[in-house]
């Protein structure tokens, strides 16, 4: 027994051998200047959520020059590619993010955007402040190299999403309608990766957490309605700011107090406070608007419960009224186990065995997430960082000077397609 094992194995690698030959090093550099190129392009004509009607345009062009099956206006302005290799076997589906965000861009590149739109009843400049621009160009390129290389069994399924950062107000959108309208499905989708280019992270170097590895997101909106009077008598008022600040303590206590943060992290943050229009008069009414991030589902349901008891009864002890409404955002980023540690070889061949790392949690949110709810996911940070610079001087995401290095995409092209050859050759 044990000599057959002996004669098989030289097969076995053989056979692995050959599946990877199709994915060499000259077969990624051939694709390298196009994906740049293509970043430039959409990075100089950014659209915000669910407006992503050029982006689209270009990618589905772009797929469909490949032979590729596409679907277009899935879940207003995404895009789908099929992809079927030589034979029968699972489906695997990558996904990338086309939408951009309302940032007037403070860079100079030769790229620069100079995009403006109407956000939210404001003119606004328009900028990929948070690298989705990248991620398209490196699916677009993963798409060039498995088509001309369909030495693999099973089928690939190309996901370009709308509204990562959320639809407009009134709206749907996002990985959550995309799932609503079935593109997990005919085919069904058995596993499904992602990437995120990360400005805090040198190039060459990919990030991952088995499990929860990004937060649950959710919005939250409390109006405060009180007694409005002259600014000289506040004894005839009933003062909305002044509960809406006791409100404000009163949140963090169900962090600081509440949360059981050995076990999770937690955030709620209060992100804008709109109420009053001059200086000498106390003003009727309050709106504030905020986030709440966990990484628990436990956590995530006790702080909404206490935010709903808290709420009015604070504004109430103010002689105020105040109610709460709190949108679902993002689910929590969960990283399939199994699937994680089968996969990270892959990772760990591609970038190096010393450039690929698990990190703690973070508290941003990825509606990634719920295609992870549905099949299992892997989703992993790639490095954005130039060489030169120190990854804790890096630019943050959704800034106006946010930047990544091109050299970082060509690291994502290889990372996303040997991940999806080698899922499709597992039994």
């Amino acid at each position: 027994m044990k000599t057959f094992y002996l004669y098989l194995l030289p097969m076995l690698v053989l056979n692995s051998s050959l599946i990877h030959a199709q994915l060499n090093e000259a077969t990624f550099n051939e694709i390298e200047s196009k994906v740049v190129e293509w970043r430039h392009h959409i990075h100089q004509n950014p659209e915000l959520s669910n407006r992503e009607f050029k982006t689209a345009e270009y990618v589905a062009t772009h797929l469909k020059s490949l032979g590729i099956e596409v679907q277009t206006g899935v879940a207003h302005t995404g895009v789908v590619g099929i992809l079927k290799g030589k034979k029968a076997g699972k489906v695997v589906a990558l996904r990338a993010d086309m939408d951009a965000l309302p940032v007037a861009e403070r860079n100079d590149l030769p790229y620069k955007s100079e995009v403006t739109a109407i956000f939210n009843g404001q003119e606004t400049g328009v900028m990929h402040a948070c690298g989705h621009d990248t991620h398209v160009a490196i699916l677009m390129g993963v798409a060039e190299v498995l088509a001309k290389n369909r030495n693999f069994p099973g089928t690939v399924k190309f996901i370009f999403q709308p509204a990562e950062e959320g639809p407009p107000p009134g709206e749907d959108g996002g990985a959550k309608l995309m799932v609503k309208e079935g593109v997990l499905e005919n085919p069904k989708v058995d596993a499904i990766f992602g990437l995120h280019i990360n400005s805090g992270t040198h190039v060459g170097k990919i990030t991952y957490k088995p499990g929860g590895m990004m937060a649950a997101s959710q919005r939250f909106v409390i109006n405060v309605k009180g007694k409005q009077a002259h600014g000289s008598t506040p004894w005839q008022s009933v003062d909305p700011i002044v509960a809406s600040a006791q409100i404000i303590n009163g949140l963090q206590t169900i962090i600081s107090r509440e949360s059981q943060l050995t076990k999770e992290g937690a955030v709620i943050s209060v992100g804008s406070i709109h109420s009053g229009i001059r200086f000498n008069i106390i003003p009727e009414s309050l709106e504030m608007i905020g986030t709440i991030r966990t990484l628990d589902r436990n956590m995530k349901e006790l702080i909404r419960t206490r935010m709903n008891e808290m709420v009015p009864a604070i504004a109430k002890a103010y002689r105020a009224e105040a109610t709460l409404e709190i949108q679902d955002g993002a689910d929590i980023t969960f990283n399939n186990e199994a699937l994680t540690k089968k996969m990270i070889p892959t990772l760990e061949r591609v970038a190096g065995d010393d450039k690929v790392y698990e990190i703690d949690a973070i508290t941003g949110a990825e509606d990634f997430s719920y295609f992870q709810n549905e099949v299992p996911g892997l989703y992993f940070f790639l490095g954005g960082t130039p060489l030169n610079m120190e990854e804790s001087e890096a630019p943050s995401h959704h800034t106006p000077s946010f930047f990544v290095d091109d050299a970082s995409m060509l690291l994502g092209v290889k990372a996303l397609s040997n991940l999806a050859v080698d899922f499709l050759k597992f039994k």
